[in-house]
Protein backbone atom coordinates (compact mmCIF):
# COMPACT_ATOMS: atom_id res chain seq x y z
CA UNK A 1 0.00 0.00 0.00
CA UNK A 2 0.97 3.31 -0.90
CA UNK A 3 2.31 4.64 2.77
CA UNK A 4 -0.16 7.70 4.14
CA UNK A 5 0.92 11.54 3.46
CA UNK A 6 0.12 14.70 4.87
CA UNK A 7 -2.78 16.64 2.70
CA UNK A 8 -0.97 18.62 -0.14
CA UNK A 9 -2.47 19.79 -3.80
CA UNK A 10 -0.65 17.56 -6.23
CA UNK A 11 1.25 18.71 -8.43
CA UNK A 12 -0.38 18.05 -12.63
CA UNK A 13 1.31 17.38 -15.06
CA UNK A 14 0.90 15.63 -18.39
CA UNK A 15 3.70 13.34 -18.60
CA UNK A 16 5.86 11.80 -15.64
CA UNK A 17 8.90 10.47 -16.73
CA UNK A 18 10.38 8.41 -13.71
CA UNK A 19 14.35 7.54 -13.82
CA UNK A 20 17.10 9.57 -15.06
CA UNK A 21 19.39 7.31 -17.48
CA UNK A 22 19.38 6.47 -21.05
CA UNK A 23 15.53 5.87 -21.11
CA UNK A 24 14.51 8.45 -19.44
CA UNK A 25 16.45 11.52 -20.83
CA UNK A 26 15.87 10.25 -24.19
CA UNK A 27 12.12 10.06 -23.60
CA UNK A 28 12.11 13.55 -22.37
CA UNK A 29 14.16 14.80 -25.46
CA UNK A 30 11.68 13.21 -28.11
CA UNK A 31 8.45 13.85 -25.95
CA UNK A 32 9.42 17.78 -26.22
CA UNK A 33 10.32 17.28 -29.95
CA UNK A 34 7.01 15.73 -30.47
CA UNK A 35 5.65 18.86 -29.39
CA UNK A 36 4.45 17.77 -25.45
CA UNK A 37 6.08 20.47 -23.29
CA UNK A 38 4.57 19.68 -19.95
CA UNK A 39 6.94 16.76 -18.98
CA UNK A 40 8.47 16.24 -15.59
CA UNK A 41 11.62 13.88 -15.11
CA UNK A 42 11.27 11.93 -11.56
CA UNK A 43 15.02 10.77 -10.68
CA UNK A 44 15.62 9.11 -7.06
CA UNK A 45 19.14 10.11 -6.81
CA UNK A 46 21.13 13.45 -7.17
CA UNK A 47 22.42 13.56 -10.37
CA UNK A 48 21.20 11.70 -13.38
CA UNK A 49 22.58 8.61 -15.07
CA UNK A 50 20.82 5.57 -14.33
CA UNK A 51 23.20 2.28 -14.80
CA UNK A 52 26.08 4.83 -15.33
CA UNK A 53 26.05 6.75 -12.25
CA UNK A 54 25.52 3.50 -10.21
CA UNK A 55 28.55 1.07 -11.29
CA UNK A 56 31.68 3.29 -11.10
CA UNK A 57 33.83 -0.23 -10.95
CA UNK A 58 37.46 -0.23 -12.01
CA UNK A 59 37.15 -1.45 -15.90
CA UNK A 60 33.34 -0.25 -16.53
CA UNK A 61 32.85 -0.14 -19.99
CA UNK A 62 30.32 -0.29 -22.97
CA UNK A 63 30.50 -3.69 -25.12
CA UNK A 64 28.66 -1.86 -27.82
CA UNK A 65 30.03 0.31 -30.22
CA UNK A 66 29.85 3.98 -28.83
CA UNK A 67 29.14 5.06 -31.87
CA UNK A 68 25.74 2.62 -31.36
CA UNK A 69 25.36 3.12 -27.91
CA UNK A 70 24.06 6.45 -28.37
CA UNK A 71 21.62 8.97 -28.92
CA UNK A 72 20.45 9.08 -32.70
CA UNK A 73 19.62 12.83 -32.27
CA UNK A 74 23.06 13.44 -31.31
CA UNK A 75 25.01 12.13 -34.25
CA UNK A 76 27.95 14.59 -33.90
CA UNK A 77 29.40 13.05 -30.36
CA UNK A 78 32.76 12.53 -30.75
CA UNK A 79 34.30 9.24 -28.78
CA UNK A 80 37.59 8.83 -27.64
CA UNK A 81 37.40 5.00 -27.60
CA UNK A 82 35.09 2.52 -29.72
CA UNK A 83 34.03 1.40 -26.38
CA UNK A 84 33.32 4.25 -24.55
CA UNK A 85 33.77 3.71 -20.30
CA UNK A 86 31.79 4.76 -17.86
CA UNK A 87 32.94 8.23 -17.18
CA UNK A 88 33.02 9.17 -20.86
CA UNK A 89 28.78 7.89 -21.28
CA UNK A 90 28.04 9.56 -17.72
CA UNK A 91 29.16 12.94 -19.13
CA UNK A 92 28.18 12.19 -22.61
CA UNK A 93 24.68 11.69 -20.56
CA UNK A 94 25.22 15.36 -18.57
CA UNK A 95 26.16 16.79 -21.75
CA UNK A 96 23.39 15.54 -23.68
CA UNK A 97 21.18 16.70 -20.77
CA UNK A 98 22.10 20.43 -20.85
CA UNK A 99 22.28 20.28 -24.91
CA UNK A 100 18.42 19.80 -24.84
CA UNK A 101 18.10 21.99 -21.87
CA UNK A 102 16.37 19.26 -19.67
CA UNK A 103 17.49 21.50 -16.44
CA UNK A 104 13.82 22.97 -16.13
CA UNK A 105 12.20 19.18 -16.16
CA UNK A 106 14.33 16.96 -14.14
CA UNK A 107 14.22 16.59 -10.47
CA UNK A 108 16.75 15.20 -8.66
CA UNK A 109 16.75 13.76 -5.84
CA UNK A 110 12.91 12.41 -5.88
CA UNK A 111 12.10 9.60 -4.81
CA UNK A 112 8.80 7.95 -6.50
CA UNK A 113 6.66 5.76 -3.72
CA UNK A 114 4.12 4.62 -5.61
CA UNK A 115 1.31 5.57 -7.93
CA UNK A 116 -2.52 4.20 -7.99
CA UNK A 117 -4.45 4.80 -11.55
CA UNK A 118 -7.49 7.33 -10.64
CA UNK A 119 -10.20 6.07 -13.19
CA UNK A 120 -12.60 9.04 -12.25
CA UNK A 121 -10.15 11.51 -13.29
CA UNK A 122 -8.28 9.51 -15.92
CA UNK A 123 -4.92 10.07 -14.05
CA UNK A 124 -2.36 8.74 -12.11
CA UNK A 125 -1.93 9.74 -8.74
CA UNK A 126 2.01 9.80 -7.39
CA UNK A 127 3.41 9.35 -4.02
CA UNK A 128 6.65 11.05 -4.04
CA UNK A 129 9.49 12.13 -0.99
CA UNK A 130 8.56 15.64 -3.01
CA UNK A 131 4.73 15.20 -2.34
CA UNK A 132 2.14 13.83 -4.53
CA UNK A 133 1.90 14.47 -7.94
CA UNK A 134 -0.85 13.83 -10.37
CA UNK A 135 -0.34 12.63 -14.52
CA UNK A 136 -1.79 11.73 -17.50
CA UNK A 137 0.66 9.66 -18.80
CA UNK A 138 3.13 7.94 -16.50
CA UNK A 139 6.30 6.65 -18.17
CA UNK A 140 8.71 3.94 -16.74
CA UNK A 141 12.24 4.44 -17.54
CA UNK A 142 13.99 2.60 -14.67
CA UNK A 143 15.51 0.09 -17.01
CA UNK A 144 16.41 -3.50 -16.44
CA UNK A 145 20.10 -2.82 -14.76
CA UNK A 146 18.78 -0.99 -11.82
CA UNK A 147 18.13 -3.50 -8.73
CA UNK A 148 21.78 -5.63 -7.88
CA UNK A 149 21.80 -9.56 -7.22
CA UNK A 150 23.65 -10.17 -4.24
CA UNK A 151 25.21 -13.02 -2.62
CA UNK A 152 22.81 -14.93 -1.21
CA UNK A 153 24.83 -17.29 1.19
CA UNK A 154 24.65 -18.50 4.93
CA UNK A 155 27.47 -16.50 6.84
CA UNK A 156 27.52 -13.79 4.23
CA UNK A 157 27.08 -11.10 6.84
CA UNK A 158 29.57 -12.16 9.12
CA UNK A 159 32.02 -12.14 6.40
CA UNK A 160 35.57 -10.31 8.08
CA UNK A 161 35.97 -7.43 5.88
CA UNK A 162 34.62 -5.28 3.17
CA UNK A 163 31.97 -6.94 0.54
CA UNK A 164 31.17 -4.98 -2.78
CA UNK A 165 28.71 -5.16 -5.31
CA UNK A 166 29.93 -3.98 -8.65
CA UNK A 167 27.32 -1.68 -8.96
CA UNK A 168 27.80 -0.04 -5.53
CA UNK A 169 31.58 -0.18 -5.89
CA UNK A 170 33.31 1.32 -2.56
CA UNK A 171 36.45 3.67 -3.56
CA UNK A 172 37.52 3.90 -0.19
CA UNK A 173 38.64 0.07 0.10
CA UNK A 174 42.13 -0.12 -1.58
CA UNK A 175 42.51 -3.47 -3.04
CA UNK A 176 46.58 -2.79 -2.74
CA UNK A 177 48.23 -6.31 -1.90
CA UNK A 178 44.67 -7.70 -0.49
CA UNK A 179 43.13 -11.12 -1.30
CA UNK A 180 40.25 -10.41 -2.90
CA UNK A 181 37.80 -12.77 -4.30
CA UNK A 182 35.19 -11.85 -6.88
CA UNK A 183 32.42 -13.55 -6.96
CA UNK A 184 30.51 -14.37 -10.84
CA UNK A 185 31.56 -14.71 -14.45
CA UNK A 186 29.46 -12.24 -16.48
CA UNK A 187 29.54 -9.04 -17.92
CA UNK A 188 31.23 -7.33 -14.79
CA UNK A 189 33.61 -9.75 -13.97
CA UNK A 190 35.31 -10.02 -17.12
CA UNK A 191 36.28 -6.02 -16.91
CA UNK A 192 36.82 -5.86 -12.93
CA UNK A 193 39.73 -8.75 -13.02
CA UNK A 194 41.70 -7.32 -15.50
CA UNK A 195 41.02 -4.06 -14.01
CA UNK A 196 42.32 -5.46 -10.29
CA UNK A 197 44.23 -8.10 -10.45
CA UNK A 198 47.69 -5.84 -10.99
CA UNK A 199 46.90 -4.10 -7.50
CA UNK A 200 46.10 -7.31 -5.49
CA UNK A 201 48.48 -10.05 -4.06
CA UNK A 202 45.79 -12.66 -4.60
CA UNK A 203 42.55 -12.78 -7.30
CA UNK A 204 40.37 -15.67 -6.64
CA UNK A 205 37.54 -15.75 -9.39
CA UNK A 206 34.72 -18.36 -8.45
CA UNK A 207 33.03 -19.17 -11.99
CA UNK A 208 29.57 -21.28 -11.92
CA UNK A 209 29.35 -21.21 -15.43
CA UNK A 210 32.31 -20.74 -18.05
CA UNK A 211 30.79 -17.66 -20.32
CA UNK A 212 31.75 -17.04 -24.54
CA UNK A 213 34.46 -14.62 -24.64
CA UNK A 214 35.02 -12.84 -28.31
CA UNK A 215 37.71 -10.50 -28.59
CA UNK A 216 37.12 -6.61 -28.00
CA UNK A 217 38.94 -4.23 -30.52
CA UNK A 218 38.93 -1.78 -27.79
CA UNK A 219 41.07 0.55 -29.51
CA UNK A 220 41.06 4.65 -28.97
CA UNK A 221 40.04 6.41 -32.07
CA UNK A 222 42.17 8.35 -33.40
CA UNK A 223 41.57 12.80 -33.71
CA UNK A 224 42.29 12.59 -37.45
CA UNK A 225 39.68 10.22 -37.54
CA UNK A 226 37.21 11.78 -35.73
CA UNK A 227 38.50 15.18 -38.20
CA UNK A 228 37.10 13.14 -41.25
CA UNK A 229 34.15 12.03 -39.64
CA UNK A 230 32.81 15.68 -38.95
CA UNK A 231 34.25 16.76 -42.43
CA UNK A 232 32.32 13.99 -44.62
CA UNK A 233 28.76 14.23 -44.99
CA UNK A 234 26.84 11.25 -43.89
CA UNK A 235 30.04 9.58 -42.30
CA UNK A 236 29.15 9.15 -39.12
CA UNK A 237 25.78 8.10 -39.89
CA UNK A 238 27.56 5.74 -41.95
CA UNK A 239 29.42 4.32 -39.44
CA UNK A 240 27.03 3.98 -36.99
CA UNK A 241 24.64 1.94 -39.65
CA UNK A 242 27.66 -0.12 -40.25
CA UNK A 243 27.73 -0.78 -36.59
CA UNK A 244 23.92 -1.78 -36.26
CA UNK A 245 24.66 -3.95 -39.25
CA UNK A 246 27.28 -5.80 -37.21
CA UNK A 247 25.87 -6.45 -34.14
CA UNK A 248 22.75 -7.75 -35.87
CA UNK A 249 24.83 -10.03 -37.71
CA UNK A 250 25.19 -11.46 -34.18
CA UNK A 251 21.67 -11.59 -33.92
CA UNK A 252 21.31 -13.85 -37.19
CA UNK A 253 24.03 -16.19 -35.78
CA UNK A 254 21.93 -16.57 -32.55
CA UNK A 255 19.02 -17.78 -34.81
CA UNK A 256 21.10 -19.65 -37.47
CA UNK A 257 22.97 -22.38 -35.26
CA UNK A 258 25.38 -23.20 -38.87
CA UNK A 259 26.50 -19.53 -38.25
CA UNK A 260 26.67 -19.60 -34.82
CA UNK A 261 29.28 -22.41 -34.42
CA UNK A 262 31.05 -20.13 -36.62
CA UNK A 263 31.36 -17.26 -33.95
CA UNK A 264 31.72 -20.69 -31.19
CA UNK A 265 34.90 -21.62 -33.45
CA UNK A 266 36.18 -18.43 -33.43
CA UNK A 267 35.78 -17.68 -29.36
CA UNK A 268 37.37 -20.93 -29.04
CA UNK A 269 40.74 -20.00 -30.96
CA UNK A 270 40.54 -16.79 -29.07
CA UNK A 271 41.24 -18.90 -25.59
CA UNK A 272 43.54 -21.05 -26.92
CA UNK A 273 45.38 -18.26 -28.11
CA UNK A 274 45.06 -16.56 -24.23
CA UNK A 275 45.11 -19.46 -22.11
CA UNK A 276 48.30 -22.12 -22.95
CA UNK A 277 47.43 -24.49 -19.22
CA UNK A 278 44.71 -27.49 -20.67
CA UNK A 279 43.35 -27.48 -17.44
CA UNK A 280 42.20 -23.86 -17.59
CA UNK A 281 41.43 -23.76 -20.57
CA UNK A 282 38.64 -26.75 -19.45
CA UNK A 283 37.58 -24.96 -16.99
CA UNK A 284 36.39 -21.75 -19.67
CA UNK A 285 35.50 -23.73 -22.37
CA UNK A 286 31.10 -23.01 -22.28
CA UNK A 287 29.02 -26.28 -22.50
CA UNK A 288 26.27 -24.77 -23.73
CA UNK A 289 25.72 -22.83 -26.86
CA UNK A 290 26.98 -19.61 -27.83
CA UNK A 291 23.82 -17.15 -27.66
CA UNK A 292 22.42 -18.82 -24.82
CA UNK A 293 23.43 -16.55 -22.07
CA UNK A 294 25.34 -13.05 -23.11
CA UNK A 295 27.97 -13.08 -25.37
CA UNK A 296 30.80 -11.01 -23.88
CA UNK A 297 33.92 -9.50 -25.51
CA UNK A 298 37.03 -8.80 -23.39
CA UNK A 299 40.71 -9.30 -24.98
CA UNK A 300 42.25 -8.95 -21.38
CA UNK A 301 39.88 -11.28 -19.54
CA UNK A 302 41.92 -14.67 -20.44
CA UNK A 303 45.21 -12.95 -20.13
CA UNK A 304 44.42 -11.78 -16.65
CA UNK A 305 43.17 -15.49 -15.24
CA UNK A 306 47.00 -17.13 -16.42
CA UNK A 307 48.65 -14.39 -14.07
CA UNK A 308 50.46 -16.57 -11.77
CA UNK A 309 48.41 -14.44 -8.66
CA UNK A 310 45.07 -14.96 -10.21
CA UNK A 311 42.78 -18.19 -9.40
CA UNK A 312 39.69 -19.72 -11.32
CA UNK A 313 37.57 -21.99 -8.68
CA UNK A 314 34.75 -23.32 -11.40
CA UNK A 315 32.64 -23.95 -9.29
CA UNK A 316 29.60 -22.03 -7.27
CA UNK A 317 29.94 -20.36 -3.74
CA UNK A 318 27.64 -21.96 -1.21
CA UNK A 319 28.74 -20.31 2.25
CA UNK A 320 30.62 -17.84 3.91
CA UNK A 321 32.64 -18.56 7.43
CA UNK A 322 34.67 -15.64 8.94
CA UNK A 323 37.25 -15.06 6.08
CA UNK A 324 36.50 -17.59 4.03
CA UNK A 325 34.96 -18.61 1.01
CA UNK A 326 33.19 -21.72 0.60
CA UNK A 327 32.29 -23.06 -3.05
CA UNK A 328 30.16 -26.67 -3.78
CA UNK A 329 33.41 -28.42 -4.55
CA UNK A 330 34.62 -28.18 -1.20
CA UNK A 331 36.90 -25.44 -2.18
CA UNK A 332 37.88 -22.85 0.62
CA UNK A 333 39.86 -19.50 -0.23
CA UNK A 334 40.69 -17.18 2.79
CA UNK A 335 40.00 -13.58 1.35
CA UNK A 336 40.48 -10.14 2.82
CA UNK A 337 37.63 -8.51 -0.02
CA UNK A 338 34.45 -10.32 -0.92
CA UNK A 339 33.59 -8.19 -4.39
CA UNK A 340 29.75 -9.65 -5.80
CA UNK A 341 29.83 -9.45 -10.18
CA UNK A 342 26.60 -10.97 -9.73
CA UNK A 343 25.05 -8.61 -11.65
CA UNK A 344 21.10 -7.46 -11.53
CA UNK A 345 17.89 -8.70 -10.81
CA UNK A 346 16.77 -8.16 -14.47
CA UNK A 347 12.92 -9.06 -14.23
CA UNK A 348 12.40 -7.13 -11.15
CA UNK A 349 10.87 -3.31 -12.52
CA UNK A 350 11.28 -1.56 -9.76
CA UNK A 351 8.29 0.00 -8.52
CA UNK A 352 6.16 -2.69 -9.86
CA UNK A 353 5.08 -3.37 -5.92
CA UNK A 354 3.28 -0.50 -5.58
CA UNK A 355 2.16 0.82 -9.18
CA UNK A 356 -1.37 0.12 -8.79
CA UNK A 357 -3.95 -0.32 -11.84
CA UNK A 358 -7.62 -0.34 -12.72
CA UNK A 359 -8.46 -3.03 -10.21
CA UNK A 360 -6.22 -2.19 -7.33
CA UNK A 361 -3.81 -4.60 -7.99
CA UNK A 362 -0.43 -4.16 -8.25
CA UNK A 363 1.66 -4.68 -11.48
CA UNK A 364 3.81 -7.57 -9.33
CA UNK A 365 0.10 -8.84 -8.74
CA UNK A 366 -1.02 -8.99 -12.23
CA UNK A 367 2.23 -10.49 -13.62
CA UNK A 368 2.42 -13.06 -11.02
CA UNK A 369 6.15 -13.23 -11.14
CA UNK A 370 6.09 -13.34 -14.61
CA UNK A 371 6.72 -9.64 -16.65
CA UNK A 372 4.78 -9.53 -19.78
CA UNK A 373 3.18 -6.56 -21.70
CA UNK A 374 2.41 -5.82 -25.44
CA UNK A 375 5.17 -4.86 -27.77
CA UNK A 376 7.35 -4.86 -23.91
CA UNK A 377 5.57 -1.21 -23.81
CA UNK A 378 1.93 -1.10 -22.47
CA UNK A 379 0.40 -3.56 -19.87
CA UNK A 380 -3.34 -4.45 -19.84
CA UNK A 381 -5.23 -2.94 -16.86
CA UNK A 382 -2.94 0.10 -16.65
CA UNK A 383 -3.63 2.53 -18.80
CA UNK A 384 -1.39 5.37 -19.72
CA UNK A 385 1.52 3.41 -18.48
CA UNK A 386 4.32 2.48 -20.52
CA UNK A 387 7.38 0.88 -19.71
CA UNK A 388 10.99 1.95 -21.80
CA UNK A 389 12.88 -1.14 -22.05
CA UNK A 390 10.23 -3.38 -20.80
CA UNK A 391 9.72 -7.72 -21.15
CA UNK A 392 11.10 -9.34 -24.03
CA UNK A 393 12.72 -6.60 -26.15
CA UNK A 394 16.08 -7.47 -25.94
CA UNK A 395 18.67 -10.08 -26.32
CA UNK A 396 22.79 -10.37 -26.71
CA UNK A 397 22.71 -8.62 -29.83
CA UNK A 398 22.06 -5.27 -30.20
CA UNK A 399 22.30 -1.73 -28.13
CA UNK A 400 19.39 -0.94 -26.04
CA UNK A 401 19.01 2.28 -27.54
CA UNK A 402 18.61 1.20 -30.85
CA UNK A 403 15.30 -0.74 -28.74
CA UNK A 404 14.81 2.55 -26.86
CA UNK A 405 14.76 5.03 -29.54
CA UNK A 406 12.37 2.10 -31.41
CA UNK A 407 10.03 2.21 -27.94
CA UNK A 408 10.19 6.42 -27.94
CA UNK A 409 8.90 6.44 -31.80
CA UNK A 410 5.42 4.02 -30.32
CA UNK A 411 5.20 6.42 -27.23
CA UNK A 412 5.18 9.62 -29.03
CA UNK A 413 2.59 8.60 -31.13
CA UNK A 414 0.49 6.65 -29.14
CA UNK A 415 0.03 10.15 -27.16
CA UNK A 416 -0.57 11.91 -30.39
CA UNK A 417 -3.59 9.36 -31.42
CA UNK A 418 -4.70 9.89 -27.60
CA UNK A 419 -4.81 13.53 -28.33
CA UNK A 420 -6.41 13.63 -31.20
CA UNK A 421 -9.08 11.39 -30.48
CA UNK A 422 -10.19 13.36 -27.41
CA UNK A 423 -10.57 10.61 -25.18
CA UNK A 424 -8.41 10.66 -21.47
CA UNK A 425 -7.04 7.30 -21.17
CA UNK A 426 -6.23 4.22 -23.28
CA UNK A 427 -6.01 0.72 -22.34
CA UNK A 428 -4.38 -2.06 -24.54
CA UNK A 429 -7.08 -5.39 -25.09
CA UNK A 430 -5.91 -7.95 -23.26
CA UNK A 431 -6.64 -9.94 -26.24
CA UNK A 432 -3.69 -8.13 -28.09
CA UNK A 433 -1.19 -8.80 -24.95
CA UNK A 434 -2.19 -11.77 -24.37
CA UNK A 435 -2.11 -12.94 -28.76
CA UNK A 436 1.49 -10.71 -28.50
CA UNK A 437 3.36 -12.30 -26.31
CA UNK A 438 1.78 -15.90 -27.08
CA UNK A 439 3.59 -15.66 -30.28
CA UNK A 440 6.73 -14.45 -28.38
CA UNK A 441 6.97 -17.54 -26.51
CA UNK A 442 5.93 -19.66 -29.10
CA UNK A 443 8.81 -18.43 -31.20
CA UNK A 444 11.27 -18.23 -28.57
CA UNK A 445 10.74 -22.22 -28.14
CA UNK A 446 13.58 -23.49 -30.57
CA UNK A 447 16.01 -20.01 -30.10
CA UNK A 448 19.33 -20.60 -28.42
CA UNK A 449 17.77 -18.34 -25.79
CA UNK A 450 15.42 -21.16 -24.87
CA UNK A 451 17.18 -24.25 -26.12
CA UNK A 452 20.57 -23.21 -26.00
CA UNK A 453 21.45 -25.86 -22.89
CA UNK A 454 22.22 -22.95 -20.39
CA UNK A 455 20.16 -21.61 -17.40
CA UNK A 456 19.91 -17.80 -17.64
CA UNK A 457 18.62 -14.28 -16.10
CA UNK A 458 16.23 -14.05 -19.00
CA UNK A 459 13.65 -16.51 -17.25
CA UNK A 460 11.58 -15.96 -14.37
CA UNK A 461 11.23 -18.20 -11.56
CA UNK A 462 8.65 -20.06 -13.12
CA UNK A 463 10.54 -20.97 -16.53
CA UNK A 464 9.50 -17.96 -18.46
CA UNK A 465 11.54 -16.14 -20.55
CA UNK A 466 10.57 -12.60 -20.08
CA UNK A 467 13.87 -11.12 -21.18
CA UNK A 468 14.77 -11.92 -24.56
CA UNK A 469 12.97 -10.78 -28.04
CA UNK A 470 13.08 -13.50 -30.39
CA UNK A 471 13.01 -12.38 -33.84
CA UNK A 472 15.50 -9.51 -35.54
CA UNK A 473 15.79 -5.91 -34.37
CA UNK A 474 14.40 -4.58 -37.70
CA UNK A 475 11.49 -6.69 -37.51
CA UNK A 476 10.95 -5.51 -33.49
CA UNK A 477 12.04 -1.88 -34.84
CA UNK A 478 9.42 -2.19 -37.74
CA UNK A 479 6.26 -3.58 -35.50
CA UNK A 480 7.33 -0.18 -32.96
CA UNK A 481 7.00 2.69 -35.81
CA UNK A 482 3.63 3.10 -35.56
CA UNK A 483 1.13 3.20 -33.46
CA UNK A 484 -1.36 0.41 -33.93
CA UNK A 485 -5.18 1.75 -32.23
CA UNK A 486 -6.69 -1.63 -32.98
CA UNK A 487 -5.01 -3.43 -30.08
CA UNK A 488 -6.21 -0.72 -27.59
CA UNK A 489 -9.51 0.66 -25.82
CA UNK A 490 -10.45 4.02 -24.84
CA UNK A 491 -13.58 3.69 -22.87
CA UNK A 492 -12.89 6.98 -20.39
CA UNK A 493 -14.97 9.71 -20.96
CA UNK A 494 -14.65 11.71 -24.30
CA UNK A 495 -12.52 14.79 -23.36
CA UNK A 496 -9.08 16.12 -25.11
CA UNK A 497 -5.76 15.50 -22.80
CA UNK A 498 -4.81 18.89 -22.85
CA UNK A 499 -2.04 18.97 -24.03
CA UNK A 500 -0.66 21.25 -27.19
CA UNK A 501 -2.39 20.22 -30.37
CA UNK A 502 -0.31 17.69 -32.15
CA UNK A 503 0.56 16.36 -35.37
CA UNK A 504 2.27 12.73 -36.48
CA UNK A 505 5.05 12.91 -35.31
CA UNK A 506 8.34 13.99 -38.18
CA UNK A 507 11.28 11.89 -37.85
CA UNK A 508 14.20 13.94 -39.09
CA UNK A 509 17.62 11.95 -40.57
CA UNK A 510 19.38 11.28 -37.52
CA UNK A 511 16.12 9.92 -36.12
CA UNK A 512 16.05 6.94 -39.43
CA UNK A 513 19.80 6.31 -38.28
CA UNK A 514 19.08 4.96 -35.10
CA UNK A 515 16.70 2.28 -36.76
CA UNK A 516 18.12 0.87 -39.98
CA UNK A 517 19.54 -0.17 -42.18
CA UNK A 518 16.60 -1.94 -42.28
CA UNK A 519 16.17 -3.46 -45.73
CA UNK A 520 14.57 -6.57 -45.53
CA UNK A 521 12.87 -9.04 -42.01
CA UNK A 522 15.50 -11.44 -40.81
CA UNK A 523 13.63 -14.98 -40.15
Amino acid sequence: MIPAQPRQAARDVQVVVVGAGFSGLGAAVRLRQAGFRDVVVLEKAPQLGGTWRENTYPGCACDVPSTLYSYSFTPDTVWSRVFAGQREIHAYLRTTAERFGLGDVLRCGVDVRGARWDPAAARWRLETSDGPYSAAVLVMATGPWHVPRRLDVPGIENFDGPVIHTARWDHGVDLTGRRVTVVGSGASAVQVVPAIEARAAAVHLFQRTAPWVLPKPDLPVPAAFNRCLDRLPGARSALRAGQYALQEGFGYAFRHPPVARLLEAGARAHLRLAVRDPELRRALTPDYRLGCKRLLTSSTFYPALARPHVRLHPTAVTAVRGNEVVGADGTTVRTDVLIEATGFRVGELPLAGSLHGTDGRTLDEAWGGEPQAYLGTTVSGFPNLFLLLGPNLLGGSTSAITVLEAQLTYLTEALAHLDRSGHRAMHVRPAAQAAHNAGVQEALANTVYNAGGCTSYYFSAGGRNTFAWPWSTGRLVRRLSSFDPGAYSSDAPVRPLSLPAQTRPQHDDATATATAPVTGEQP
